[in-house]
């Protein structure tokens, strides 16, 4: 039984070992003289991982009495969130390293989040949930504040942790009143003490104090608050983490508390989930016109984005979790490329973050602000580029679970969200030209990225890169 059980959890155990070996080379070979190559070695590993994951995982299992999941919706999930962490690993290996940040720790920190995320979207039980949550969220607040020497990026890790003990506190208090009122711990038990229906008073504030909890970890209003200081505080590289794998994460173990332990009672928490979109989406789009930091405005821009994910969520249908997973996907995607453009910008090798920067862009580096631009058009959900899809999955999902009010306000705050991605690409082409130019970006890797991305968007528009059919599987699975 444990051997079955071990070779289920497999991929996490392999990651798990894999740091601690980092860990140890790293502390008695010359610490952080080893970081680039601990770096490398990381990315690659995360990569083959995935691959693994893609290539031999069929069918639904459960280890240790169904604490953990190992089905299509955990795959696709895991998937991304280890494709994504390591390539923002590979984006921000040069800008860490010539600021003499990339500590050999930083990579290691990177991959022990990513164990505890894919606990996280394999969590069949409050405990297990619970522990992954925790083991992502610790080395978060620690890269948030790796650069020692900045007040920002001091201040950025503290108001995470101290909101981050905020929103566990939530959910620890939500997760004892449900499993005080189902007598247990297992999603399978809390499902049937919930019913069908209607939940008891008591699993409902539960549900809604562990809602709020998750909600503090997808940047979902009004659980926004740290989002805006810590995308600014942190480092480029670790701001572009935040907007990809836990972001995915949070939002796939979102769906698999809701659906696998809640499932029965969708009318108890759609409005609030459906609640929460609303205020995200008009949040997002509304306080993100008056940013001129980029980092901020892609703070605001993910909770918006994020309000528009949890439209397919609000669904509460097989066809709204296919929504949600192909709305992460495509999103993760862009902001790896728009941080990837980020990252190279820079005026005498120090980071720019204001937007006016970008002034006549398009006369110096023409064929980067033409993917800037795509990826723009993009996140605003411009036809026919493969975000607008995305954005037509979720309104559609909406639409059809009789939630068409939320449809049409999703489509409101999508027209208001456009002024200011719209506004980057005004700068870029039609600003004023300026003397003081930025830097011509010179990383190979940054540059893959951003022309990748923006590809993709493009070409992807043909069958949406493939992920239709697999989130499709992965959503039918989560809802058996």
């Amino acid at each position: 039984m444990i051997q079955a059980d071990l070779n289920i959890i497999l991929p996490e155990i392999v990651l798990a070992v894999f740091a601690m070996l980092a860990l140890l080379s790293a502390v008695y070979t010359g610490k952080d003289k080893l970081a680039p190559m601990v770096t490398w070695a990381t990315a690659v590993v995360l990569v083959l991982v995935a691959a693994w994951i893609g290539i031999n995982g069929e069918g639904t299992h459960s280890a240790f009495g169904g604490m953990f999941k190992d089905d299509a919706f955990a795959r696709f999930a895991k998937i991304v969130i280890l494709v994504s962490a390591a390539a923002v690993l590979v984006m921000g290996q040069d800008y860490m390293s010539r600021r003499d940040m990339l500590r050999f720790e930083y990579p290691i920190l990177v991959t022990l989040s990513v164990v505890g995320m894919m606990v996280m979207v394999s969590a069949g039980d409050l405990m297990a949930l619970y522990m992954g949550l925790e083991l992502q969220s610790l080395a978060l607040y620690v890269v948030a504040s790796i650069r020692r020497d900045s007040v920002k990026s001091t201040e950025a890790g503290l108001k995470y942790f101290v909101l981050g003990a905020l929103s566990s506190g939530l959910l620890l208090f939500g997760a004892s009143l449900v499993y005080g009122f189902a007598g247990t711990t297992l999603f399978s038990g809390i499902i049937a003490a919930a019913g069908e229906g209607h939940a008891p008073i008591g699993l409902l504030i539960g549900l809604t104090l562990v809602a709020s909890g998750l909600a503090f970890k997808v940047s979902a209003v009004p659980f926004h608050m740290w989002t805006p200081d810590v995308y600014e505080g942190a480092p480029t590289p670790v701001t572009a983490f935040f907007a990809t794998a836990p972001k995915m994460a949070a939002m796939g173990l979102f769906a698999r508390v809701l659906h696998d332990a809640f499932g029965g009672v969708v009318g108890d928490w759609q409005q609030i989930i459906a609640l929460m979109s609303v205020l995200s989406m008009f949040l997002g789009a509304v306080a993100a016109i008056g940013q001129t930091n980029i980092k901020r405005l892609m703070a605001y821009s993910s909770i918006a984005h994020m309000g528009y994910a949890l439209m397919g969520l609000a669904a509460g249908t097989a066809f709204g979790v296919q929504a949600l997973l192909i709305y992460m996907a495509i999103y993760v995607t862009m902001s790896v490329g728009t941080f990837a453009f980020i990252l190279t910008m820079e005026k005498d090798g120090q980071p720019v973050t204001d937007i006016a920067a970008l002034n006549m862009y398009s006369k110096r580096e023409p064929g980067k602000a033409l993917a800037v631009l795509i990826l723009m058009f993009s996140l605003a959900g411009v036809p026919p580029l493969v975000g607008f899809f995305g954005k037509l999955y979720v309104l559609r999902a909406a639409y059809e679970a009789g939630l068409a009010w939320l449809a049409v306000l999703g489509v409101i705050a999508s027209v208001i969200g456009a002024f200011y991605y719209l506004r980057i690409v005004y700068y870029m082409y039609f600003g004023e030209e300026e003397g003081d130019a930025l830097d011509k970006g010179k990383s190979p890797v940054l540059w893959v990225m951003l022309m990748g991305s923006a590809a993709i968007m493009l070409v992807g528009v043909v069958n949406l890169f493939g992920i239709e059919a697999p989130a499709l599987v992965a959503a039918e699975t989560l809802l058996r």
